[in-house]
């Protein structure tokens, strides 16, 4: 449920606003200015609230709905209950998350953490650095010699930006984070906790035991990236590490060193990347991945949750398991093994 002490509605909206803004087909024009002010699930729902349904398994809550106005697709148009606002629309989910960006701005962007504009007294900006008007350094905020920040750009408390990085326009750096060697573009969100250009994890054998390895490369993060809490992108040893344009990172998420990702890609939380990977654009992760280094996965591959990976993945495959092999050679292995084990119970079972 949206609370309005955190979230408060940027305005409200009208049923007949939003079929608009949408592209969605309101089936009845009756029904065009009911007032939308709140999101919600569509099991729970609630006054001025909009709510989505899609997908065959949900189409079961539409008789039942309590809400202001369901996006949902045409063939559960019928449904709904009187007085509720239908919105039709192919692709209801895409269509609520824009709605959703409209009415809580700050949730989609983050914003600054204090009342405070403009670079705050109790920040340290270095008398070298630049920061373009328009940008807000909050209090506690580092900014060390040589960097830039853009027009647009939160800093916010206690991040730090070391010497000479570079920082686009219209960005977030959340509380408590920490960028060196990176070049970063605009409009990239990196959110509290997360450290950005520390040291790969380089070492050599010594006659002492493991001896360092000096890491020297850059991390290069292009537009519209997202960068999760306590997520670490290890600078690159002698070439860059990389993140490429529209990606999106979830928490606790590590990128080893001269990892190169492609353009809009989705890593979800605890996946883990060794060095020197090569991902293609448009390649999915699910939660808790672990790629083996110097790997290549094709553009497009889906790779599913928990897998753990030890050889090159071709483009727009889908694979699984550990280790990770084609989703459907895991999953006939696994129906195999079922099929073994329940063989050998009936067996045991035959001789008790």
């Amino acid at each position: 449920m949206t609370d309005p002490v955190f979230f408060a509605p940027s305005r409200r909206y009208t049923a007949g606003e939003v079929a608009n803004l949408t592209g969605s087909v309101l089936v009845d024009s009756g029904h065009s200015d009911i007032s939308i002010e709140a999101l919600a699930p569509a099991s729970e729902g609630g006054e001025n609230a909009l709510v989505f349904v899609d997908g065959k398994r949900n189409s079961a809550l539409m008789p039942s709905l309590r809400a202001a106005a369901v996006l949902c697709p045409a063939e559960f148009a019928g449904k709904a209950p009187a007085g509720v606002a239908v919105l039709v629309h192919p692709r209801p989910q895409q269509a609520f998350a824009f709605v959703g960006r409209l009415l809580f701005p700050r949730a989609a962007t983050p914003g600054p953490m204090t009342s405070e504009t403009g670079v705050s007294p109790h920040a340290h900006v270095d008398a070298t650095a630049h920061v373009e008007a328009g940008a807000v350094i909050e209090a506690g905020a580092v900014i060390g010699p040589g960097a830039s920040i853009g027009s647009g750009t939160v800093i916010a408390p206690n991040a730090v930006i070391g010497q000479s990085c570079q920082i686009g326009r219209d960005g977030y750096v959340g509380p408590g984070a920490s960028i060196q060697y990176a070049l970063i573009g605009n409009r990239v969100i990196i959110h509290g906790g997360a450290r950005i250009g520390q040291d790969g994890f380089g070492f050599v054998g010594g006659a002492k035991g493991p001896e360092r390895v000096p890491q020297i490369g850059r991390v290069v993060i292009q537009d519209d990236v997202e960068i999760g809490s306590n997520t670490t992108v290890d600078r690159g040893a002698m070439s860059d590490t990389i993140i490429g344009q529209g990606t999106k990172i979830d928490n606790l998420v590590q990128i080893a060193h001269n990892v190169r990702i492609g353009r809009n890609c989705i890593i979800a939380g605890l996946s883990g990347i060794s060095g020197s990977v090569v991902v293609g654009d448009n390649v999915t992760m699910g939660g808790g991945v672990g790629l083996a280094d110097h790997l290549t996965i094709g553009t497009g591959a889906k790779l599913a949750a928990r897998s753990g990976f030890m050889s090159n993945v071709p483009a727009g495959e889908i694979w699984g398991g550990y280790p990770a092999q084609p989703m459907a050679e895991a999953m006939r292995e696994i129906a195999m093994l079922r099929k073994l084990a329940r063989t050998r119970k009936q067996g045991e079972g035959g001789n008790g």
